[in-house]
């Protein structure tokens, strides 16, 4: 095999670099190859609009897609809640490795934790799935919050925390981890207060579909039961027809009893951004051993949620 160096395509931003530079380690061990990191800047990463008004978190993905298509890099990592869940054919999701942790987390003044934040509150957060939750949670549970839509990378939005501007921020604990700011963290929100994005803390590693060779070695990285997860959450999204931006958690997790997984449960939430209105549903079936049988799971509860009414509740469905 050549010892050229791959090329690894990445968004500029210090998150994007650091799980990229740690799937670029991983890439070298299993094919003995160097890899260097081809830094891209997308319309997300230079636009100041909202997510929701550019076309959602897809916005990162495209001109990394478009990257690879050219020939310009050889593979490329993505947050994989950043995908769009229609996979290009000329593309291939090569591997889908260990999950990191899917929760969201708040970074609060004074280390306080969500629910010890005073009356009236500020909270930012650039997502709508976030602001939903969030907002029923306090609707059922008397608190008074504030929450407040914010864009930027984590040192802006942890800044108007230090800065005063908010009171606290909503971010991804897989995010943190991964830059090393773990510590910052002053509350971790349980899935049963806000359920994470659909493919939330899990990375997406894509080439071109044709370089067989390559599929296969990126392959190595694939974790079966990440993928069957994702895949699940993403299925549902789907069926939901709802974009990345659209404000809808789903987690799919392995009930495990001993050394023995017994079954997989997804759970999902759709809700106005207000929290007034909200469709939660789950579904526990035995785990699934295809990509068919966990696209099935996700469509089975999207088709649960949107008798329901989840479809009234989203705003405007992705086409």
């Amino acid at each position: 095999m050549t010892d050229k160096a791959l090329r690894l395509g990445t968004r500029r931003s210090k998150l994007a670099m650091a799980q990229s530079g740690q799937v670029a380690d991983a890439v070298s061990r299993v094919t003995g190859r160097p890899v260097e990191l081809v830094e891209i800047t997308t319309y997300g990463d230079v636009s100041r609009e909202a997510l929701a008004q550019i076309g959602g978190t897809g916005v990162f993905v495209t001109a990394l897609r478009d990257a690879l298509v050219r020939g310009e890099v050889d593979f490329a990592v993505h947050s994989l809640k950043d995908l769009p869940t229609t996979q290009p054919e000329e593309l291939a999701l090569a591997a889908v490795p260990v999950r990191e942790d899917p929760r969201d987390v708040i970074v609060a003044r004074d280390a306080l934790k969500f629910t010890d934040l005073p009356r009236g509150a500020r909270i930012g957060t650039g997502s709508p799935r976030r602001m939903a939750q969030l907002n029923a949670y306090a609707r059922t549970h008397g608190l008074d919050i504030e929450t407040v839509a914010i864009r930027g990378n984590v040192d802006t939005r942890i800044g108007y925390v230090h800065e005063g501007r908010l009171d606290a921020v909503v971010l991804a604990a897989a995010g943190l981890n991964r830059i090393g700011r773990i510590d910052e963290v002053t509350d971790f929100l349980s899935v049963d207060t806000v359920l994470p994005a659909p493919g939330q803390g899990a990375l997406a590693v894509e080439c071109v579909a044709s370089d067989a060779d390559l599929v296969a070695a990126l392959g190595e990285l694939d974790d079966p039961h990440t993928r069957a997860a994702v895949t699940a959450e993403r299925s549902l999204l789907a069926a939901l027809e709802a974009g990345c931006s659209a404000p809808v958690g789903a987690l799919a997790d392995l009930l495990i009893d001993g050394p023995v997984i017994k079954e997989m449960r997804l759970r999902g939430v759709v809700g106005t951004t207000d929290g007034s209105r909200m469709v939660q549903q789950s579904t526990t079936g035995s785990v699934p051993l295809t990509h068919d049988g966990a696209m099935a799971l996700g469509r089975e509860l999207a088709t649960e949620m949107l008798a329901q009414g989840a479809a009234g509740l989203m705003g405007e469905r992705a086409l």
